[in-house]
């Protein structure tokens, strides 16, 4: 596909827009893409990739076309060294940039990681400081183009029959587990009747391991303490069958709406939002839970693949706040599960100061009242989806 000056526009624009003004990578594509509806959906993904491409290498592409933007035009430098570096035609737009020359500095970059992979100096030191020996192919594998997973609705529709129904549309893709399905050949997914009529959500083969990970049996009271638009409070519906009680829980009132129209759509009932407006609301759930859900804040690092900006929002003061979030998310939301009840603690990091460190901190101050049972950690390598983390305690 040879690029148009149009797209070479929307593509510098929607760059510019996340990086020099601090927009969020999916809201400036999704701007450029409703500005543009004349494109096709091969023309559409093209652009999104090519923004998301400038985002993700901005370091190395600053480096190998010896440019660090300032106003909207520098960005073309970037975007054809990178359209160079993907072995893409450049077009005639980007006749100004000597392709050799770009090709040599990639090469003279040699085997500095953090140049190489594109990543601030010091997430690349705390990688290794905390990975070892996965943390190459950690950084390398987040810097892959992301799967495009679906969690089908097991309350209203199956695998094979959701398959099918997207293919009239010409999506076409497999199952990978019996209500996972990996999409292979994408289209206007959201504008499907299987979409308006709840038969999927989408959701990355990685955060859907973590519904499963709670253990729910219908007819729990289930208390999902981090809800978010709750993508991870619909799946525990639905392996409750639609039977019992949800609480979910966020301080983002907007999110919790979001996450009532997805119910409705999706057919669950059982779900009751509340958003958390002071201590009193988590006082007065205590240890009333037979299961707890603390899909807590963090990094964002084992996602990378699908937000590459996160790795020039996050800062090293950034994290240690994370930290104290978690600790303090631990200590207040772990009181909410009733004895000899489970709670599950997850994040889509891939650092253990993140992961394991704040569980065996948490346990060891609350030795009397909890006991790990069994944990997971998935790195991006491992099966090829996003990096998660899951540690399942029993309460005592």
């Amino acid at each position: 596909m040879r690029i148009s000056n149009e797209q070479v526009s929307a593509i510098c624009t929607a760059a510019a827009q996340v990086l020099q003004e601090s927009r969020f990578a999916d809201q400036a594509i999704e701007r450029q893409l409703k500005e543009h509806q004349h494109w096709t959906i091969a023309e559409q993904g093209f652009v999104a990739e090519q923004v998301y491409a400038l985002i993700r290498y901005y370091r190395l592409l600053c480096v190998v076309s010896e440019k660090t933007p300032l106003v909207l035009e520098d960005w073309e430098y970037l975007l054809g060294a990178s359209l160079i570096l993907q072995k893409h035609p450049a077009g005639a737009q980007f006749q100004f940039l000597s392709k050799e020359r770009i090709l040599a500095a990639y090469h003279n970059i040699g085997d500095q990681r953090a140049l190489k992979e594109s990543i601030p100096d010091w997430l690349d030191v705390l990688g290794q400081a905390e990975l070892g020996e996965k943390w190459a192919a950690t950084i390398h594998a987040l810097n892959e183009l992301p799967h495009l997973v679906l969690r089908v609705n097991r309350l209203k529709t199956d695998a094979a029959t959701l398959l099918k129904d997207l293919a009239k549309h010409q999506i076409y893709g497999r199952a990978i587990q019996d209500d996972a399905v990996l999409i292979e050949q994408r289209g206007k997914m959201f504008s499907t009747p299987a979409f308006r009529n709840g038969w999927f959500e989408l959701q990355d083969f990685s955060s859907q391991q973590v519904a499963p990970f709670l253990e729910v049996q219908p007819g729990m009271r289930v208390i999902d303490a981090c809800a978010g638009n709750g993508g991870k409070t619909l799946h525990l519906a639905a392996l409750m069958q639609n039977k019992g009680r949800i609480i979910a829980l966020d301080t983002d009132a907007k999110k919790l709406e979001q996450l009532r129209l997805r119910a409705r759509r999706a057919g669950v009932s059982i779900i009751e939002t509340r958003q958390i407006e002071s201590s009193k609301t988590i006082k007065r759930l205590a240890q009333s839970a037979d299961r707890v859900l603390l899909d807590v804040p963090c990094s964002g690092l084992g996602v990378l693949r699908r937000n590459p900006d996160t790795r020039w929002r996050l800062s090293p003061e950034h994290l240690n706040t994370i930290y104290g979030v978690q600790r303090d998310i631990l200590e207040r939301y772990g009181k909410l599960c009733k004895p000899d009840g489970k709670m599950v603690y997850a994040t889509c990091s891939i650092l253990p100061s993140e992961n394991q460190l704040q569980v065996d901190s948490y346990i060891n101050k609350v030795r009397e009242t909890y006991t790990l049972e069994a944990s997971r950690s998935i790195l991006p390598q491992d099966e090829g989806f996003d990096g998660f983390y899951m540690a399942r305690l029993i309460s005592h």
